[in-house]
């Protein structure tokens, strides 16, 4: 048995509902086996981010490449960068394997709201990564930063993709998850000049924690099995939803109630 194979260069959850862990749980999952690159370590759980432990980028870069050079990588998808030094290690791993998919989900804010990167990091963004990518994932505020320009409404999403794919040459998924009130989220797929909607009830739940890596994690799995950017994109939402609504709940000793993605489901 040879299962696709999954690389993902992300930071570490010790929650375990986010970065590298809530990864290799996808991969896992969804049928390939993963390989991980660490670029930091971050004491978290849904509630907060206590601190952020940066690998250095040639320990990063070191990872990335006996990786590369040991196993047949079939995608790889990228999280938590957190410096310019990191993305700049990534660009010169990933130069020379322009063959392999590549998932960029352009993570900048924690869902606790705790900033996830370094100002000079996303300059290096725009100018490095985003245009190596095959497909990027920003959230709303992710994209909104991108292009220097608010993302608010359902009407702002489909341009705002357009303009993302036009500026970085690489297909988008602009996920519509802090669209305001009780609105069904809606995700836009700007792939190949076209514009593709995926529509799901919003879930009411305390906290989503870890849905953009999960959600790119999927993508990443089915990309390795040989699926469509199309196809990988709605069956990872569809799952993701799955992920969402059968959440597990705990209490938490002060009492706050703490929800993680059922990635067995």
């Amino acid at each position: 048995m040879k299962p696709p194979i999954t690389l993902t260069i992300a930071g570490s959850d010790c929650s375990s509902g986010a970065g590298i862990q809530a990864d290799l749980k996808t991969f896992s999952k969804l049928g390939t086996h993963g390989l991980t690159a660490l670029s930091c370590v971050v004491a978290e759980t849904p509630e907060s981010v206590e601190s952020i432990h940066p690998v250095p980028s040639t320990i990063l870069q070191e990872q990335v490449e006996i990786l590369l050079s040991t196993y047949p990588v079939d995608a790889i998808k990228t999280g938590m960068l957190y410096s310019k030094a990191h993305l700049v290690a990534v660009v010169e791993m990933l130069a020379s394997r322009s063959h392999i998919p590549l998932v960029v989900d352009p993570v900048m804010v924690a869902t606790s709201g705790t900033t996830l990167l370094n100002n000079d990091a996303i300059q290096a963004y725009r100018e490095r990564l985003l245009p190596s990518a095959t497909l990027i994932t920003p959230n709303m505020p992710e994209a909104s930063v991108l292009i220097n320009s608010p993302i608010e409404t359902k009407e702002d999403l489909e341009p705002a993709a357009k303009k993302l794919s036009e500026l970085f040459q690489t297909s988008v998924l602009l996920k519509g998850g802090h669209l305001p009130g009780h609105q069904d989220r809606l995700d836009i797929l700007w792939h190949n000049g076209k514009a593709h909607h995926y529509t799901s009830p919003k879930i009411e739940i305390a906290c989503t924690h870890g849905t953009g890596c999960t959600l790119s994690a999927a993508i990443t799995a089915h990309l390795a099995k040989g699926s469509s950017i199309t196809d990988a994109v709605a069956a990872s939402i569809t799952w993701v939803h799955q992920a969402i609504s059968s959440s597990f709940k705990w209490q938490t000793p002060s009492g706050n109630t703490i929800h993680c993605l059922n990635h067995i489901q």
